[in-house]
């Protein structure tokens, strides 16, 4: 089923809800993996896979220029090494690109003389029309949606047109449905975006996030998980997780997992960057995480069986799972921007997918210029509206059975983030759910911690009153106190370090970090809570075109960003080679940038191209000495 989805090529900051374009690149060789966690086909399989390896090819590259050159409306394209014809549509900051190849029996479009609105081309062969701006056909209406290829900006701002291969891998060895006993399929929702499935006798849990902060210290849990949490994970058969954001891969949660169970199977996707690839810096002991391919069946037992796919937009980090039990499919989107390039299997069973929005430090930490509060509270307002009407339409494309809003139930708790709660103003899932209902009859739950969805009775009748299971009356749903101390200890820890002594660690580790040869001036102001200088602070200037650090700005022509951030959590980054997320989604900075551009390589390297090791800061204290 193909997903109406754009692909949005705008000057913003990095985040999940927002689809800011990240550099596509070929997975990462296990040559660079830690011993630890190694591809699955290196260690005994607790169950075996089969298909193809799910890859991604490149069909056609455009130079800058030529992707600056690309006219507003339809554009005919030719791989001139291939012979290969493709199309691609604009409009304003929006993409969308598919081989120039008819569906019906593969003839040339070419352009509709009969279309005023630039968005139709017609087949040579039989006359079948195509309006590219929704990727349907429109004669003969009705009949095909075409398939579409991935759009994504390379380092150079060049474009990339990518096609996964196989598009549709969860069509390998298809099964057909059989009948669910009441109780054979419960899902339990737990808290964000963390589910707990009980298929046949086997147990399955999504993303633990249960305990403690994500990103640092900006965003804490909304919702009290069921107090037996820890028990239910360490019951499970297996763990999926998503990618390697803190509200999805918790160290919090996973530590006293690990104090309990440290060989339980945890499963993650080949991303380039390891989702664990901060486990040894980390502490937690886990001793059984298993690596797997991009679109292949892994058989669990008989009955059960998964796929992970990779995210079309952010294919270095994002993944998504189908999980099958007897046929019957369970689709999980989590937080992919455009999951498996915009194909996924249509009337699963279940899906459930991220809903909220707030997952970006844009604009709320933005200030200069046009960053009014007036903006911001529109801007927002405006974004948050267009994802509901998107996952409405995802869902209404898709149909499946039933839907479910997950992964966007955090709160920004910390007194000193007050500021962020009363403005990242998120998405109500029930307001999408009434959406779904108006356009659609799938059928939609909106979970409360602990409740209990059973699968076999709600395909059977979703009326059924025992479908759906709610927390005993009572039941505390909402959080209304969070443990600080212990994880604002760590990071305070960092303030102190003897590390900081030296101003020379500014060199140190700019120069581990590896980005250099860019034009771009960056100020860093080191700040205590409210955001004003840190007594005693570090405020330095960072030229990124030879990696220098100037006492003034250069008197070239150069863009520059100012960027403050709190003083534990930026040294507690920079001691310990953390990704910027930290900072950034974590709500830690406050911004301003002139002009006001979004520089994709600059963040794109902090948030997710930083090298794996820490740097190396005992040889660099014994140097100081």
């Amino acid at each position: 089923m193909l997903l109406s989805v754009f692909l949005i090529l705008a000057p913003l900051p990095p985040s999940r809800a927002i689809a800011a374009i990240r550099a596509w690149s070929p997975a990462m060789p296990a040559s660079r993996r830690t011993n630890l966690i190694r591809p699955l086909a290196s260690r005994k399989p607790f169950f075996t896979s089969h298909s193809i390896e799910q890859t991604t090819e490149i069909l056609l590259h455009l130079s800058p220029d030529e992707a600056a050159n690309l006219k507003e409306g339809i554009n005919f394209l030719r791989n001139k090494k291939t012979g290969k014809d493709y199309i691609l549509y604009k409009n304003k900051s929006r993409l969308r690109a598919c081989k120039n190849m008819c569906k019906h029996q593969g003839g040339l479009f070419i352009k509709d003389i009969e279309d005023f609105d630039g968005r139709s081309v017609r087949c040579t062969k039989h006359n079948w029309k195509l309006d590219v701006s929704s990727m349907k056909y429109i004669n003969p209406p009705g009949s095909f949606c075409q398939d579409e290829l991935v759009v994504e900006m390379d380092e150079g701002n060049g474009l990339l047109l990518l096609e996964l291969n196989p598009p549709n891998p969860w069509d390998s060895e298809p099964r057909s449905p059989e009948d669910l006993a009441y109780g054979e399929v419960q899902v339990t929702y737990l808290t964000h975006a963390c589910m707990d499935l009980k298929l046949g006798d086997k147990r399955m849990v999504f993303d633990p996030w249960l305990t403690g902060p994500a990103f640092a210290r900006g965003w804490w849990l909304l919702h009290e998980p069921p107090s037996d949490w820890l028990e239910r994970l360490c019951r499970a058969d297996l763990i999926y997780i998503s990618h390697m954001h803190s509200d999805h891969l918790s160290y919090p949660t996973l530590k006293k997992l690990a104090g309990r169970r440290p060989d339980i199977p945890i499963y993650v996707g080949n991303t380039e960057r390891p989702v664990f690839w901060n486990l040894n810096q980390s502490g937690v002991q886990l001793t059984n995480i298993k690596v797997v391919p991009f679109g292949i069946w892994q058989q669990v037992d008989k009955n059960l069986r998964f796929m992970i796919l990779m995210d079309g937009v952010h294919p270095e980090m994002d993944t998504c799972i189908i999980v099958e039990y007897k046929g019957h499919k369970i689709l999980n989107t989590v937080d992919c921007t455009r999951p498996n390039g915009g194909r996924l299997p249509g009337k699963v069973a279940l899906m459930m997918s991220d809903f909220a929005g707030g997952a970006s430090g844009f604009p709320m930490t933005f200030s200069g210029g046009k960053f009014t509060e007036e903006w911001k509270a529109q801007f927002i307002k405006t974004e948050r509206r267009k994802l509901l009407n998107y996952k409405a339409r995802l869902v209404k494309d898709l149909q499946p059975r039933i839907y479910c809003p997950f992964a966007g139930y955090f709160v920004e708790s910390h007194p000193s983030d007050k500021y962020i709660k009363e403005t990242n103003i998120k998405n109500d899932p029930n307001e999408l759910n009434n959406l779904i209902k108006k356009n659609s009859d799938v059928v939609t739950w909106t979970p409360r911690p602990g409740a209990t969805l059973d699968l076999g009775r709600m395909l059977k009748d979703p009326t059924d009153s025992k479908g759906i299971i709610e927390p005993p009356e009572g039941t505390k749903i909402y959080k209304d106190s969070w443990d600080f101390g212990p994880y604002l200890k760590i990071l305070n820890a960092s303030i102190e370090d003897e590390i900081f002594r030296h101003s020379s660690w500014i060199k140190e580790y700019y120069t581990w970090a590896g980005f250099k040869d860019y034009n771009l001036v960056v100020r860093m102001i080191e700040t205590d809570e409210d955001f004003s200088p840190f007594p005693g602070g570090y405020d330095y200037l960072v030229d990124f075109l030879d990696l220098s650090f100037p006492k003034e700005r250069p008197s070239r022509e150069h863009p520059y960003e100012e960027i403050r951030s709190r003083v534990d959590v930026i040294r507690h980054v920079v001691k310990n080679g953390l990704l910027w997320d930290d900072l950034y989604i974590g709500f830690q900075t406050r911004l301003q940038r002139d002009p006001d551009i979004y520089h994709h390589l600059f963040w794109n390297h902090f948030q997710i191209k930083l090298p794996l090791t820490p740097p190396n800061w005992k040889t660099f204290l014994v140097h100081c000495e």
